[in-house]
């Protein structure tokens, strides 16, 4: 019915709704490095600024991607939520198709994505929120030595709630040992999280046996996929994950939006982690961000179709870049499988050369010594500790 209504709507007020894009067309202040001649990525000119070899820590947003978002910024400005009035069908609808368009790049169910702010919320509802909803049962979790500090902290902070977690190693190539996984599954384990691409050396996890693992002992499997999302295959049934967290600035869409993967059947309950109106099926509660929602929904489905392309030109470039270094370079190591590794991702480390002192005279680019949520602290990846590489 209120589809109908809509459609109605729309068609009656169709000559009211022109919005206005001249504010988001204004140009910023000129730098010092812009240059007509720079180069662009995915149509956002750079502009002869430093080379950005960053974008583990993010993305630039897709000019298609912000085409789409900006009407909900001006004229489709409506609650999600008010579900009495245009502005709030038309919201609604548009985070409802940006649901879908969420779920159609990992094979899921519309019904199995929930909105929140970005893959560290998502990864917290998972980790805390499983283990405190199965807690008169469940006590242990498993998780790998080589997570995302948001993982790591979660599960430290169930460690000081009296649960019990198990932090697996990782052998040289970064990669888990499976059987290692298998004999640290006991009966009391609620949940394994596993990264499926490791954040800071790009590595691969075998999720497909990972999840069949999983599966055969009846115990959840979350899997953080922020770095994976849009970038390799994704398919929740074919690797039996119970639970997938997923961003939104990783693959060229806006900063401040995630989404969470939580599976239907089997059902996997969680215990939400913040209080309110009971938004996303009372999950997530906090009005949801349209525009943020659409951008991330249409980012989605770019990726989809623009994946097999992306992979093939990003290939050629990271052996182009390492073949380069290596011809001028010795002592230069790949830190990481060199097989089971996403290909935008290229950890390296240089003998003799401190990462500070060498980024320090690398004016013209821009890339990190660790990942962005650790810019802030001087010492060696916890990645590269784990792999024994620190």
């Amino acid at each position: 019915m209120a589809s109908k209504l809509l459609a109605t709507t729309l068609r009656r007020t169709s000559h009211l709704r022109s919005f206005s894009t001249a504010a988001a067309a204004v140009a910023p202040p000129p730098s010092p490095y812009d240059d007509p001649n720079g180069i662009s990525m995915k149509g956002v000119r750079i502009s002869g600024r430093p080379l950005y070899l960053d974008m583990q820590a993010t993305s630039p947003v897709d000019p298609r991607v912000l085409d789409t978002m900006l009407p909900y910024y001006l004229s489709r400005f409506g609650n999600p939520h008010s579900r009495t009035h245009l502005y709030g069908w038309e919201s609604d609808e548009a985070v409802e198709r940006a649901r879908s368009q969420v779920a159609s790049l990992i094979n899921a169910s519309p019904k199995e994505i929930v909105f929140t702010s970005g893959a560290t919320e998502s990864n917290n509802i998972s980790v805390k929120g499983v283990m405190h909803f199965y807690k008169d049962k469940k006590r242990h979790v498993i998780t790998t030595q080589t997570e995302h500090k948001c993982v790591l902290d979660s599960c430290r902070h169930l460690q000081q709630e009296g649960f019990d977690v198990t932090y697996l190693p990782v052998g040289s190539d970064g990669i888990v040992d499976l059987d290692q996984l298998r004999s640290a599954i006991r009966p009391d384990t609620g949940l394994v999280s596993i990264m499926m691409v490791n954040n800071e050396i790009g590595v691969i996890q075998p999720m497909d046996e990972i999840g069949k693992i999983c599966r055969e002992l009846n115990v959840p499997l979350h899997t953080d996929a922020a770095q994976a999302l849009g970038k390799i295959p994704i398919d929740v049934e074919k690797m039996n994950v119970s639970l997938m967290s997923l961003s939104g600035h990783k693959i060229y869409g806006p900063k401040g939006v995630g989404a969470l993967y939580m599976r239907r059947r089997p059902r996997i309950r969680v215990e939400p982690q913040m209080n309110g109106g009971g938004q996303e099926r009372g999950i997530r509660s906090g009005t949801v961000p349209t525009p943020l929602v659409v951008g991330m929904g249409a980012a989605c489905e770019l990726a989809m179709k623009e994946m097999e392309y992306d992979e093939k030109r990003i290939n050629k470039l990271q052996e182009r870049l390492l073949n380069g270094i290596t011809a001028k370079l010795d002592g230069v190591v790949v830190n990481g499988s060199t097989e089971r590794r996403y290909a935008g991702n290229l950890n390296i480390s240089f003998a003799y050369v401190e990462g500070e002192s060498l980024l320090m005279g690398l004016k013209e680019v821009a890339c990190f010594e660790w990942e962005c949520v650790h810019e802030c602290q001087l010492g060696a990846l916890v990645c590269l500790e784990g792999i024994g590489g620190g």
